[in-house]
């Protein structure tokens, strides 16, 4: 499952437009998940924009003028415009400290740079319906909480907690100080069915073009694998979270073949 399957889109709804919506929305706290702003734009206004975003830990992407009117949709947005996030992050300690509270063995889903909002929301669907008890994504190179992956999921993206970090290698080290093992998936693994999932576990799903990250990769402690018996040697990055997802519930669960 070294390469996933990848339809690329462009999210363009629930965008606040302008300097004075933006900064307003910002001051008022607005669960903002990114701010656009035009690589020709500056000015006293926008600065304090930038700040107040930083100081949030709020993404920040430089874009062209041309990629901010087609966010705008036409509307005058003054070299910046912003996206509400369907849902509120959390912090990876906050993610450990409600498991532990639980008294629960860890199960966390990271996607290491899954783009396309589709399969997010997709993923998380089924993370909340196995039992994981929180989805690790990377804050760049990511398809983030909007409404796009707020729908795919169904509503399990309000459901279960999703935690956007800045480093996934730092967080896969943060995950293994715990005793968590780190289980990613690509194709020169071991069958996934032959694989004792027991205690902590993080599962690794890679992009839908390159697959789990090298870094992310050498950090692991396993490398499984699904069979890929026809022509096509790659499976959709949601479908293939789906089936190891499951075969991790089903060994939590205690549940035997027959």
């Amino acid at each position: 499952m070294n390469k996933w399957n990848h339809s690329e889109q462009t999210e363009r709804s629930d965008m606040i437009v302008g300097r004075n919506a933006v900064l307003e929305a910002l001051k008022t706290g607005k669960q903002i998940d990114t701010v656009y702003v035009s690589s020709t734009a500056s000015g006293g206004s926008l600065n304090k924009i930038i700040g107040l975003a930083k100081e949030k830990k709020i993404v920040i992407k430089t874009v062209t003028v041309q990629k901010l009117d087609g966010l705008s949709g036409g509307i005058n947005h003054q070299g910046v415009a912003a996206v509400c996030a369907a849902a509120e992050y959390t912090e990876l300690s906050e993610l450990l400290k409600a498991v532990q509270e639980q008294g629960e063995s860890p199960f966390f889903l990271i996607c290491d740079e899954i783009e396309d909002p589709h399969n997010l929301g997709a993923i998380i669907r089924t993370a909340e319906a196995v039992g994981v008890h929180g989805v690790i994504i990377p804050k760049r190179r990511s398809a983030t909480l909007t409404q796009t992956v707020y729908k795919t999921s169904a509503g399990a993206a309000s459901v279960v907690p999703v935690c956007r970090v800045s480093n996934l290698k730092q967080a896969v080290e943060e995950l293994k100080a715990q005793n968590i093992w780190i289980y990613s998936a690509d194709m020169d693994g071991t069958p996934w069915c032959e694989v004792d999932y027991s205690g902590g576990v993080a599962l690794v799903i890679g992009s839908e073009g390159k697959g789990v990250s090298r870094l992310v990769r050498e950090a692991s402690d396993f490398v499984v694998s699904l069979p890929m018996k026809g022509q096509i040697n790659s499976l959709n990055a949601s479908v293939a979270a789906g089936v190891l997802m499951y075969e991790i519930a089903r060994q939590r669960l205690g549940i035997k073949a027959k």
